[in-house]
């Protein structure tokens, strides 16, 4: 059955299909309504110029509507002329996996199903994104595009055909249109292969180096197995809830110390291995434990970068840091004695591409657990993982240690952040309002004791294609350096969820072994106070704190 018989289906628009920073994310219920996700995958191809005959990369993290979703956009593709489909088997690909297969395919994008660390199952959370040909979420110009078309789009075109055999390793074709299932796990195993030392590694393993990983019945599962245990030797069952569940298991697939409790208390005990870590739902982010140490999302990618050189992949150094905005310092010093460039973005791994494909950045990171490099263009949480196993294995010193030697080189960023979610939408944007217009009277006014520096909505200047984006996150930054960050995060999909970022740095080496909750305790309260939090979200503490 070829393109000729495809069938276009008169449909009416849905108004609220704007993507977010990470695709467009809504309650499975949402994406289960009739001609929901037609539209939106239509609406992409409305978007985009010059696909026709090209290849494309399909696959998501497993969640529950991630395999019905690919029969749609299988047929959905082949009805509006793409040449080729790439799909994981399964229909499973982590993010990373999907930008490693889009760039090493040279393929014309992706669609990326995944709603990262939110929960799945049939009440949980579904997403779709489009990724670009460098292997990154689309810019802002493209979605906002999509978004345009999502408003004012009237039929979808899709061919009838039978349903694709996405388990089974192979070629077939819908319509006139190829579409090769693939092993998930190969092409980013090989990838992997090029930057670190896995003899190294192995021999760390064989020394008796302890490791336990946590999949949290996420997509991680199958690529840690064949990584962790098979490839570099870890013992049998170092890798933890490895089967991806439509459901994750009913757990929340987020790696931090709220949802990931348990690999905490581990790494804690007595019983500690000399490595915890773990992923999240779709295998970009990562959690670092070590024993008896956590590392902070911040810390881990500082000192990623101050270690760079000890990995094959990075040996000949690297040509500049990038970060979030809400992320701490701790990236900036290191940078700053490197001698290379430290960029500032906004919150959105999207932001990383134009400095990552200009050669500008050779690693990058977030303090929502992300860190990753010019390999791909996604965050990368095995990466960040192999990254460590492999430092570890190179210096012979623990987590514990390593952390301590950096805190005395550069300087230690006690760094906390504090999430209200699901909080009121009204509420949380009348906070950000009345926050907003108060920001140009704080400039040298005293508030618990700290003089206020500056206070200021962040703004962001492309370098590389000249683009701004404006009202990233209000920032109150004192005169000691310390510093209070206030904004709306675009992944979630009930109500809103308020974060603060809670930061300050502390030079001296004896004053660096503080619990955080004691070094930052007023610069908690002073966060709750100038921003009035509890009255206007109703919420008296956090949701989470990391």
């Amino acid at each position: 059955m070829g393109n000729s018989q495809a069938t276009t289906i008169a449909t009416t628009p849905f108004a609220d299909q704007r993507p977010g920073t990470s695709g467009l994310r809504k309650k499975v219920e949402v994406f289960q309504q009739r001609h929901y996700l037609e539209n939106f995958i239509q609406s992409i191809f409305d978007s985009l110029e010059g696909y026709q005959g090209a290849t494309l990369v399909v696959g998501g993290d497993g969640r529950y509507y991630n395999r019905e979703a690919i029969q749609k956009i299988l047929k959905i593709a082949a009805a509006n002329g793409v040449g080729r489909i790439v799909i994981g088997q399964s229909g499973i690909l982590s993010t990373p996996a999907a930008s490693a297969l889009i760039r090493g395919l040279t393929a014309f994008g992706g669609i990326v199903l995944s709603a990262s660390h939110n929960p799945g199952g049939p009440h949980g959370d579904f997403g779709v994104k489009y990724d670009v040909a460098n292997g990154g979420p689309a810019p802002e110009k493209v979605t906002d595009a999509i978004y345009a078309r999502t408003r004012e789009i009237t039929s979808f075109r899709i061919v009838e055909a039978p349903d694709v055999d996405i388990d089974r390793l192979g070629e077939t074709r819908v319509g006139d249109m190829r579409v090769d299932v693939v092993d998930s796990v190969g092409n980013y195993k090989a990838l992997m292969q090029t930057l670190f030392d896995f003899d190294r590694i192995r021999d760390a393993f064989r020394s008796g180096f302890t490791f336990t990983f946590d999949a949290m019945s996420a997509v991680t599962g199958p690529y840690a197995r064949a990584l962790f245990e098979e490839e570099l030797g870890a013992r049998p069952g170092s890798v933890i809830n490895a089967t991806p569940l439509p459901d994750f298991g009913g757990h929340h697939p987020d790696p931090n110390l709220v949802h990931a409790r348990h690999l905490y208390d581990l790494a804690m005990s007595d019983a500690a291995p000399d490595l915890c870590a773990a992923s999240d739902g779709d295998g970009d982010r990562n959690l670092i434990i070590g024993r008896g140490r956590f590392v902070t999302p911040s810390d881990s990618l500082a000192i990623l970068a101050a270690n760079a050189t000890i990995a094959p992949g990075y040996r000949k150094g690297i040509a500049g840091l990038a970060r979030s905005m809400p992320t701490s310092g701790a990236a900036d010093r290191v940078a700053e004695r490197l001698g290379v460039p430290l960029y500032e973005t906004p919150t959105g791994w999207k932001y990383f591409g134009n400095l990552l494909d200009a050669g500008l950045v050779t690693i990058c990171g977030e303090e929502s657990a992300g860190a990753g490099s010019d390999h791909l263009r996604e965050k990368d949480g095995l990466w960040a993982v192999l990254f460590w196993l492999d430092i570890l294995a190179a210096r012979k010193e623990s987590v514990d240690a390593i952390v301590r030697q950096h805190w005395t080189t550069y300087g230690r960023n006690y760094y906390s952040r504090h999430d209200y979610e699901e909080v009121a939408s009204d509420g949380a944007h009348a906070l950000i309002d009345a926050l907003r217009q108060r920001l140009p009277t704080l400039k040298g006014q005293y508030l618990g004791g700290l003089e206020v520096a500056t206070a200021d909505d962040f703004a962001y200047h492309d370098p590389v294609d000249g683009s701004d984006s404006q009202h990233q996150g209000l920032r109150v930054i004192f005169a000691d350096g310390s510093r209070i960050v206030y904004r709306l995060s675009g992944t979630g999909t009930a109500g809103a969820t308020l974060r603060v970022y809670i930061e300050r740095y502390e030079p001296d080496p004896a004053r660096q072994h503080m619990a955080t909750e004691a070094a930052l305790a007023n610069l908690v309260s002073l966060s709750r106070e100038i921003a009035a939090i509890e009255r206007y979200t109703q919420r008296a503490a956090p949701s989470v704190i990391t």
